[in-house]
């Protein structure tokens, strides 16, 4: 009995040296910028809520967001999500997002720029169920950027 109590006074004793972070907590929850009018940002939302993701969906343009997070503007799309300290900008699917936040790069995030149809958001009868290649782009925290994920 004492060893345990002694256990327990141990661990109670080093909780304040461990970090925590709401964030981390539920790293499946998403906050989004998004126009109130956009109908593939609300697709988009809707398909990560689908695949387990909560979103935080804010009525307002994503300009600001994503300048305010570092992302070039030349990676943008319709609406900016930030998940876990990284920027998910556009139609990224859910696999890929999932892939980020797994591997951790030293990234500011992941882009689908433009709206490529075909893309989560971008698919299904409303766009003729057709699709084109895109790119799912991993821009570094030191500027650079490269396909992390091709869809053709």
């Amino acid at each position: 009995m004492n060893v345990n109590r002694r256990r327990v006074s141990a661990l109670l004793a080093l909780s304040p040296l461990v970090p925590w972070s709401p964030a981390r907590a539920n790293p499946l929850t998403m906050e989004v910028w998004r126009s109130a009018s956009c109908g593939c940002c609300k697709d988009w939302i809707a398909y990560l809520e689908k695949n387990g993701f909560a979103v935080k969906s804010h009525e307002t343009g994503n300009s600001q967001a994503r300048a305010r997070a570092g992302l070039p503007s030349k990676y943008g799309s319709c609406h900016t999500g930030i998940i876990d300290g990284y920027v998910v900008e556009g139609h990224v699917p859910v696999r890929e997002i999932r892939r980020l936040l797994a591997e951790r790069p030293d990234a500011i995030g992941i882009s689908v720029p433009a709206m490529p149809i075909g893309s989560p958001g971008m698919d299904g009868p409303a766009y003729g169920n057709k699709s084109e290649p895109y790119a799912v782009i991993l821009v570094t925290r030191d500027g650079k950027a490269r396909v992390f994920q091709s869809y053709p």
